[in-house]
């Protein structure tokens, strides 16, 4: 008898201490609202659709201490379209982040898994489009990632602890090709500072063979895809660079209710390949250099509005124009409560210049807003009309 009251003392002290030191949470967004696209290849468009402001998703986060300031987590997250509730991500189970780790209270964390870049984590927070203008107000094409675009698989990453608001971290993605340790191999490394009114940001990404199988821009489809993996007809002519690097940078200033802010980048697509079917560009690099200048202000707790100005550069094509984009943004985002809101959001672009198509020809630049069906001329609009939900 006393042998059993102790078995049982002892097994309900370690479900005690089980179920004190780990945790595990369900969380998500659905986000779903109506469009306007001015044109859509050449056309009207009016349709829903999921996901804008924020990925439509939801996810298991885990936590388990082992002491002494040690703790084993992981993520896993699924990305969905409300319309239709396909998967997100390419068809992909856990496409927005999977990976699992440790995390150290002093030293930081060290993850392994699908996981996002530095360029997205220190750099794309300060964009209008990761703030309250959603996807569509990303940056054209999201030519620098900034908004999350693509993800970088089989990567080992780690991110710092946070030191008087400064934190910095870096990944590196095994290319897993035998015989070719730089084919598809992806790394990047950033910092960023936040203090009271200030918040800065710097990041660095480089990625090989982007749009072979596996790469950067073809996540799970097949080289011959590759073009129509990266849709946008601002950089759909330099996915066949060996390798393509992002330099950004960012900054905002908050004054009371008002924030102010900056995005830089320069986008590199380096010694192009030979799958045009004008040869003369293979060898070549091409350069995009984008700014942006951003502004948000809390009129009411619950009432945000913001708008944004964004400039693109592009490579001179044969000695011809340069292709330009110029984009505005606005919204206003109403919260219902602190997980419910209601939100507006308008987006246009104008494009000018000379660019290369797929099929290396050169083609006047035509305008396309980030995950829409580019235009058929230099001009499209688009607003949306949303809600929110997390949960």
């Amino acid at each position: 008898m006393k042998k059993s009251l102790l078995a049982l003392a002892a097994m309900g002290a370690f479900a005690g201490v089980a179920h004190a030191q780990s945790s595990v949470t369900l969380y998500g967004i659905i986000d779903e609202g109506f469009n306007i696209n001015t044109n859509s290849g050449g056309k009207h468009l009016y349709n829903l659709s999921s996901g804008v402001l924020q990925g439509s998703r939801w996810g298991l986060r885990g936590a388990e201490d082992l002491g002494g300031g040690l703790k084993a987590i992981f993520v896993l997250e699924n990305g969905f379209d409300v319309n239709n509730g396909k998967l997100g991500q390419g068809g992909l189970m856990f496409g927005r982040q999977a990976y699992v780790g440790l995390n150290s209270s002093q030293f930081g964390s060290v993850t392994l898994g699908r996981q996002y870049d530095s360029v997205v984590d220190y750099v794309g927070p300060l964009e209008a489009g990761d703030q309250w203008g959603g996807y569509i107000a990303a940056h054209p094409g999201d030519i620098d990632n900034f908004n999350n675009a693509y993800r970088t698989n089989n990567t080992v990453k780690y991110t710092s602890a946070n030191y008087a608001g400064l934190t910095f971290g870096g990944t590196y993605s095994f290319g897993g090709t035998a015989g070719d340790f730089s084919h598809n191999q992806i790394f990047s490394v950033g910092a960023g500072y936040n203090n009271g009114p200030l918040s800065l940001g710097l990041g660095y990404l480089n990625a090989r063979t982007p749009a072979a199988s596996g790469g950067l821009f073809n996540d799970g489809g097949t080289a011959a895809a590759a073009n129509a993996a990266v849709a946008s007809p601002v950089y759909s002519g330099f996915t066949s660079a060996n390798t393509y690097q992002v330099i950004g940078a960012g900054g905002a200033y908050t004054f009371g209710a008002a924030t102010f802010g900056v995005t830089y980048s320069n986008i590199r697509f380096a010694n192009l390949g030979s799958t045009y079917a004008l040869a003369a560009y293979k060898g070549q690099s091409a350069t995009f250099n984008n700014a942006e200048v951003n502004f948000k202000y809390q009129l009411t707790p619950a009432l945000l509005v913001g708008a944004a100005y964004d400039y693109t550069r592009g490579v001179s094509i044969n000695g011809g124009s340069r292709a330009q984009y110029h984009q505005g943004a606005v919204g206003v985002d109403y919260f219902l409560s602190k997980r419910t809101d209601v939100y507006i959001t308008g987006v246009y672009q104008h494009a000018l210049g000379d660019t290369i198509n797929a099929l290396g020809e050169t083609v006047p630049a035509t305008a396309g807003i980030n995950g829409l069906t580019g235009s058929s001329n230099q001009n499209q609009f688009t607003a949306r009309v949303g809600i929110r939900h997390k949960f």
